[in-house]
């Protein structure tokens, strides 16, 4: 199945650095964590910062030529300032942008996975894809903002460094590379990587920088 030309991305000059935040107090207890703003690095979330900080400055150096964003959510923020310390950053550089943000899981967010599970079944894939809320975020909502994320920037040259989560990371993957459409959930989706992992997209490939040791949940 070829990718719908509603998922085109816009061309977009230098590398981009996508990574997914280490793993938070709501991955360690299992609980559905979605949109929420407020979700703090675990002692393990802090050591896998570490790790893709530590990689990174193996690629790119020291004070690299850089553009710092980060969804505007705490764990996001946290993970980004262990990285630019590593990378001889400034943290404050970095831009915020609500539509790098993780799926909106409606009356599901904040929810044990175990109490949802419990009444409805199932919600997370075989390919560890959650099954959107009854009045949360679709995939083709969340292709839609990283989409228009991408508009608004992809004419400025030079790489980035983009920390977001699991969900919409697979989603901003799959459009830079061009994925077919997933026949369940509708939107262009790349393969999951645990917690603390760190992809280089550029032309339209991707290599995988590190990958994380934590779960797989978002």
């Amino acid at each position: 199945m070829t990718q719908n030309s509603r998922f085109a991305c816009p061309p977009v000059p230098g590398r981009l650095f996508i990574a997914r935040h280490g793993e938070t107090v709501f991955n360690a207890a299992k609980r559905l964590q979605g949109d929420h703003l407020h979700t703090p690095l675990t002692r393990a979330g802090f050591a896998q910062a570490d790790a893709m900080g530590a990689a990174l400055a193996a690629v790119l150096g020291h004070g690299p030529d850089l553009s710092l964003w980060a969804s505007d959510t705490g764990r996001a923020l946290q993970t980004l300032a262990v990285i630019t310390g590593h990378l001889g950053l400034d943290w404050h550089d970095a831009q915020r942008d609500v539509r790098l943000a993780e799926i909106g899981m409606g009356c599901w967010g904040g929810r044990y996975y175990a109490d949802v599970v419990a009444e409805i079944g199932p919600i997370v894939s075989p390919d560890m894809l959650l099954t959107p809320a009854p009045d949360g975020e679709t995939y083709p909502e969340i292709a839609d903002r990283v989409i228009g994320w991408l508009a608004d920037h992809a004419g400025k040259p030079g790489d980035r460094l983009v920390i977001m989560h699991g969900i919409s990371s697979r989603v901003l993957r799959g459009v830079l590379l061009g994925l077919p459409v997933h026949p369940e959930f509708g939107a262009p989706i790349a393969p999951g990587l645990p917690q603390g992992s760190v992809v280089m997209i550029a032309d339209g490939t991707e290599q995988v920088v590190v990958t994380g040791t934590g779960g797989g949940h978002a």
